[in-house]
């Protein structure tokens, strides 16, 4: 059963967290657009095998406070919340595992602030060199407007769409088997570019859902109350972040596990390959026939693989 919240204050907002098991802490952190639910497989087991594992609704999702200005959703703040809940928590140091904007965060912190991360596990989104060019402007002219992190800049179209109904929303994005590698390699580059909203709107989605109807009505329920712009948000400081990081050294020496998945078809193999010039101590794992929701499509394989690895490393 998934355990219930209990709320501190971090950086001068409430958190929602949630715990299970005693031992040394392992501190999970969501991406878009999920929450510490995400992590349901994955509490139970490290609880299990003697760890204390803590998830919490991010700042803008679920029970945890959603912040009403693009510029709450800073990377120093993101950073600033997890500090503070390590304070809260009264942990100098923890183990970090993170998915999607999750890991992301956790790529920013240990650049920024490697020194409360005593190891990183990190889930589908690799460590990136940073362009010398705003990441978003590439995109744009990549792949044009319709792209969702650069529809995400432009309107709140999103944010108003994804909240109309947010049972379709979550039948629709969380879904296994929707594209292999290898159709998507096959595809003309038009048809790469990806958009949120389109699938919205077809009568026939690819795939099989990953939630049981339970699953998808807590997510659903869950979204309903916060809305979709504080999470958003996020995407929002794409620009503002990637400055922040001018000048940072890229390389990372923090012992780190990689669980990447074959068919998470915006990641590119070799995104993969140029990560292991920027992370010194990297073991790397692929999920054969998983796409984006890694710890949800794969979750006995995902738990066997970080524990396993944390058993080796100590």
């Amino acid at each position: 059963m998934f355990p219930q919240p209990h709320f501190i204050d971090s950086n001068g907002i409430r958190l929602a967290v949630y715990e299970q098991g005693e031992g040394p802490a392992v501190i999970l952190l969501h991406g878009f657009p999920e929450l510490a639910f995400s992590w349901r497989h994955q509490l139970a087991a490290l609880a299990e095998a003697g760890y204390r594992a803590i998830a919490p609704d991010q700042r803008g999702y679920g029970k945890s406070s959603v912040q009403p200005r693009v510029s709450d959703y800073t990377v120093e703040k993101l950073i600033a919340d997890t500090h503070g809940l390590l304070d809260a928590l009264e942990l100098s140091s923890a183990v970090f595992v993170g998915h999607d904007w999750g890991a992301l965060l956790l790529w920013q912190m240990a650049m920024l602030a490697p020194e409360r991360i005593d190891k990183l596990i990190i889930l589908n989104i690799p460590h990136y060199p940073r362009s010398t060019e705003d990441p978003v402007a590439i995109w744009r002219e990549r792949f044009g407007d319709e792209f969702y992190i650069v529809n995400f800049q432009d309107s709140d179209e999103a944010d108003r769409t994804f909240a109309a109904d947010t049972a379709h929303f979550f039948d629709v994005t969380m879904r296994r088997n929707q594209m292999s590698r290898e159709v998507f390699d096959l595809m003309a580059p038009e048809n790469k570019v990806v958009s949120l909203l389109k699938p919205l709107a077809r009568k026939k989605h690819r795939g099989e859902p990953i939630l049981t109807t339970e699953e998808r009505d807590y997510y659903a329920a869950a979204f309903a109350a916060s809305g979709f712009t504080g999470a958003i948000n996020w995407y929002r400081n794409w620009t503002h972040n990637w400055k922040r990081l001018e000048g940072v050294e890229q390389t990372i020496d923090i012992p780190t596990l990689f669980i990447g998945a074959d068919d998470d078809v915006i990641i590119a193999p070799e995104h993969i390959e140029g990560m292991k010039l920027l992370v010194t101590d990297l073991d790397i794992h692929m999920l054969a026939n998983c796409g984006h929701w890694s710890q949800q499509e794969k979750p006995a394989e995902v738990n066997r693989l970080i524990l396993d690895w944390l058993m080796q490393r100590g």
